[in-house]
Order: C-alpha cells, then sequence, then structure tokens
C-alpha cells in the first residue's frame, strides 16, 4: 500500500488517534513506527499543546557540564545532545580554565529589532525622514500593546530608518528596537510590529508588507574570554596549533564552517535543554560570522605573555527565561532551576562560554591527537549498542573495535558473532 498523505481533519485528533491514522495512512506496519508514539501520558499532553499534528515526542540524552567557573561563580550545565563527546569537551576544557579564574562574561542588554518593510514609497528618503519625526509617536504606540513589559523597564526604546535597495525596487525598512527584558522577545516584538503597520503606513504613504522580528540579534551580544594554561593542555605546541587552527578558520571559510558547527555543538546543546529557540540563536550566530561580508570564525584565539592560550569570542544570544518551551516544557523547567540563573543575560553569558569551552576542546583534539581519537571511543560505544550488544558487552565490544581501527556497524556485528560462539 502507498502512503496517502491527505488526511482531512487531523489536527482535530488526539495524539493516539493521529498515531493510528499514520499507520493506516503510511502503509507501515505498526511495529515498525511504534517508537514514534510514547508511553508518557503527561509528557504526551505537554508536547500536544507546544506544537500541530503531534504523535509523540523524542528523547535527546541530557548530560551535566562540570568544571564551570563563570564569573566567579560556578554552575553544572544541563546539554541536551545527541553527539559524543561534546559534553566531555567541554567540561575538560572547562577544568583547564578553571586554573586562571574561569569565563569571564559580559552581554549586551536584551534588545531586539522587529523589522517592518514598506513598498511602493514614491520619496523613500522622505519617507525615511518623516519616521523619525513621528518617532516618539510610533514608541508610544509601541508600548502601548504590552505596558507589563514597560513596567518591568523594557519595551521600545527607539527606532532606525533604512532605504534598502534590491534589484530595481527600493524598500524602507523600519526598525523598532525593543528591550524584550528576561524574554527571548520574538512574540513582543511582533505584536508591537503589527500595531504600528497602519500609522507607519500612513506616514510613509507607502504599502506595508512585512513586520517581523530579525535572528541577526547583532544588538543583544554575549561575550566571553578565558586563558588556558599552555601546559595543561600539552605544552607549546598544542597551543601554536590551536592557533593555527583558528588562523586556518579565520581565513578560510570552508574551515570557518566546521569550526564554527564545533561551537555551536556546546551553544545549541545549552539552548535546547533550556527550551530556548536553536534555530534563532544559530540563525544570529552565523549571520555574525558573516557580518564582514566574508563568513569567518565565531571566536578568536592567542597567546599571553606566559604563553598560555587565550580564547575570546562574541555572538548574538536571544534566549529567554519567560514564554515558550522554557515555561511549559518539564525538563526545560528543571534546566533552568539547576543552572540557578536570574536573568536572561545570565543565560547567555553562560551559553556562549559553554561554546567557547566547546570548541577550545575541538581544536585541542585537533591540534594534539586528532578529532577521532577520543570522538571515535564515544562513537564506539554508540555502534556497539546498535549492533545488539548488552551493557556486559559493550566495553569488550568497544574495546576490539578500538584495536582493530575500524567502528563500524559491521565490524561490531562480527565482534558479537566472534564473542558469542566462544562462549
Amino acid at each position: 500500500m502507498s502512503a496517502n498523505s491527505r488526511i482531512p481533519g487531523f489536527y482535530k485528533l488526539s495524539p493516539s488517534e493521529r498515531f493510528k491514522t499514520v499507520v493506516k495512512q503510511s502503509g507501515v506496519a505498526e511495529a515498525d513506527i511504534a517508537n514514534l508514539a510514547t508511553a508518557d501520558a503527561e509528557m504526551l499532553k505537554i508536547a500536544d499543546r507546544m506544537v500541530e499534528n503531534v504523535v509523540g515526542t523524542l528523547s535527546i540524552p541530557l548530560g551535566v557540564a562540570a568544571n564551570f567557573t563563570i564569573n566567579g561563580r560556578d554552575y553544572l550545565i544541563p546539554m541536551a545532545t545527541e553527539e559524543p563527546s561534546v559534553v566531555a569537551a567541554a567540561s575538560n576544557m572547562a577544568s583547564v580554565a578553571r586554573l586562571h579564574g574561569g569565563f569571564h562574561t559580559s552581554s549586551d542588554q536584551p534588545i531586539m529589532i522587529s523589522q517592518i518593510q514598506l513598498v511602493g514609497a514614491r520619496d523613500p528618503h522622505g519617507a525615511r525622514l518623516r519616521l523619525y519625526e513621528r518617532r516618539q509617536d510610533l514608541l508610544n504606540l509601541a508600548n502601548e500593546q504590552d505596558p507589563m513589559l514597560v513596567k518591568l523597564g523594557g519595551g521600545a526604546k527607539d527606532i532606525e530608518v533604512r532605504i534598502v535597495e534590491a534589484g530595481d525596487r527600493t524598500y524602507v525598512v523600519l526598525h523598532l528596537i525593543v528591550d524584550v527584558r528576561d524574554a527571548m522577545g520574538a512574540n513582543a516584538v511582533n505584536t508591537m510590529a503589527e500595531a504600528l503597520a497602519p500609522l507607519v503606513s500612513e506616514i510613509a504613504g507607502a504599502r506595508v508588507r512585512l513586520r517581523i522580528l530579525s535572528n541577526k540579534a547583532d544588538l543583544r551580544l554575549a561575550r566571553v574570554r578565558a586563558t588556558y594554561d599552555a601546559e595543561s593542555l600539552g605544552g607549546p605546541d598544542v597551543v601554536d596549533g590551536i592557533i593555527d587552527a583558528y588562523v586556518f578558520a579565520a581565513a578560510d571559510p570552508y574551515r570557518a564552517a566546521t569550526h564554527n558547527k564545533g561551537i555551536m555543538n556546546g551553544i545549541t546543546a545549552v539552548v535546547l535543554a533550556t527550551g530556548n529557540d536553536t534555530r534563532a540563536v544559530e540563525a544570529g550566530a552565523h549571520s555574525h560570522a558573516a557580518a564582514s561580508g566574508r563568513y569567518t570564525s565565531l571566536s578568536h584565539y592567542e597567546k599571553d605573555a606566559a604563553g598560555n592560550l587565550v580564547g575570546t569570542m562574541e555572538v548574538p544570544m536571544a534566549v529567554g527565561l519567560v514564554g515558550g518551551a522554557t515555561k511549559t516544557h518539564p525538563v526545560a523547567q528543571a534546566a533552568v532551576k539547576l543552572l540557578g540563573v536570574k536573568s536572561a543575560q545570565e543565560l547567555a553569558e553562560i551559553i556562549v562560554a559553554v561554546g567557547l569551552a566547546q570548541n577550545t576542546g575541538a581544536l585541542r583534539a585537533l591540534a594534539a591527537e586528532g578529532i577521532q581519537k577520543g570522538h571515535m571511543s564515544l562513537h564506539a560505544r554508540n555502534i556497539a549498542v546498535a549492533a545488539g550488544a548488552s551493557s556486559e558487552e559493550i566495553d569488550e565490544v568497544v574495546a576490539r573495535l578500538r584495536k582493530d581501527g575500524h567502528v563500524r556497524i559491521d565490524k561490531a556485528e562480527a565482534v558479537l558473532a566472534e564473542m558469542r560462539s566462544g562462549r
């Protein structure tokens, strides 16, 4: 039977009814996709409120990174990731950074930008100045939409009006600049932009098209620096190797993409664990990496006078503690409690510290013994499990795979068969 994706009223069904419908419409045996459903009834109810057409949930391993000292305070940091070696590398580099005071961070106020795009203005430059003339009226109207945010010290703070040339078209684009306090801020700034659209259109004498936040959160940067002891890293040659790896990434976008992916291994894991928007943070980070017009490294490495490695980084970090999955997902709530953070800025600074630690760990592995040695030892455990090894068999399978030098599912299956036939 071929699949039929036409399911009228699918969204009206309960998760269990949807799953049964998916089995029927897909033509796939129920036993083959049974793991799509979840036995956790309470979690299923929560998931059904979070997104559409829910049939189940997907569990991601959640580890806790240790050894982190950030601005003189110790943190245990939850990280949700499926990739081996990420939590271990971050924890390891945090222990090295501790020798010189750990991570030192700072961050901007939690400012987000919403864009209102105007089309068809007869006098774009005149429209731009008319909008500036009505700045206070626009800010007042925006702040009427969220008096609670204003009461907390946030709200619309300013506007910026840009002329954007795009081929044969000229757009007037108004940026509404909003302090969103402890929220990620998407809902707040989008609501304000929607409310402003009619007045902006009237002032500019043009039609409003898009009114939506920008994930290029370059007014909401978080910064981190750390000094890593040269001897603890493996000596001067390892330090030089890490700097060579950084310089390569700074110069070559092909290397920078993988270099920055390593940073995001750490950042995304904490963003996900705390129920924040991983896609928004990733989009902001990668746009920042290309801010000069050429894609480059997000981090920077150099040596201090004593020959120790100094790592620094500055990244947009639009995360919050209120709203979204952070307030609806019980694991995210627990992760935030474990961190003990009191503000979105504190959370942002923790996240960039983990990103820098993870990046340093990956570069150290590359500079010292190659990335595969540590990574593959953990990957081998996953391969052993996938091949069907029991908890009592895993260590022996891993040892044989590593000795052989081929960490593959077919090799693991052969090792298992040999082990079991010899019993």
